[in-house]
């Protein structure tokens, strides 16, 4: 049982992982706002839609890298996923996900000049995102309302797409997980870069 419940740890630190390290990227583009760097960046001969995404990449990075230390760890737990072959196609969804809310974070970012502000954006945005997504209770035999907001939490899907590719097991199938994530994803990074291009240098 202990073994079981360790797996069960790691797996959710996983997904955990990448959110907040996503999420929180938003907190270095205040820093940078703060400190001057973000005003010399925004005035330098470059589109701004190429520093949105640059910034957006550089975040979904971190969270991937940081997510693939948590995966080492459970292979040494005594995780095995069910494909060798399906290892990668996870690592595209956790980069999915990880893309996905360091969008999110730039634009809220954006439209934030202090850093209270964004921590209590976050507060009020990760945790619920989170729980909603699957990652630490089955989907199947929710109450209504709570089935309806799993299915609008865009974690969910990119949950259950590591998850059924890793173990096999899923609950809308990995080809609408993906297909979800990366039409949030050009969602999102749209977003992101028209609240980005409205920052004043």
């Amino acid at each position: 049982m202990s073994v079981v419940y360790i797996l069960w740890l790691r797996e959710v630190k996983k997904y955990l992982r990448s959110l907040f390290t996503a999420m929180f990227s938003g907190i270095a583009m205040l820093w940078d706002r703060q400190f001057g760097f973000l005003k010399e960046t925004l005035v330098a001969p470059v589109p701004r839609l190429a520093i949105m995404i640059g910034r957006t990449l550089g975040g979904a990075t971190v969270a991937v890298l940081q997510g693939t230390l948590i995966f080492v760890v459970t292979l040494i737990a005594g995780f095995r996923p069910v494909s060798v072959l399906a290892v990668p196609l996870a690592f595209l969804v956790i980069a999915l996900i990880a893309v996905i809310f360091s969008a999110l974070a730039t634009a809220i970012g954006s439209g934030l000049k202090e850093m209270q502000g964004f921590q209590m954006v976050m507060n009020f945005l990760v945790m619920p995102t989170f729980f909603l997504s699957g990652a630490i209770y089955p989907l199947e035999g929710l109450p209504r309302v709570l089935a309806a907001l799993t299915r609008i939490d865009p974690l969910t899907y990119g949950v259950d797409g590591v998850r059924g590719l890793l173990t096999g097991r899923t609950h809308f199938g990995v080809a609408l997980d993906i297909a979800v994530l990366l039409g949030v994803g050009v969602l999102f990074v749209a977003a992101g870069a028209w609240r980005f291009s409205k920052i004043e240098a």
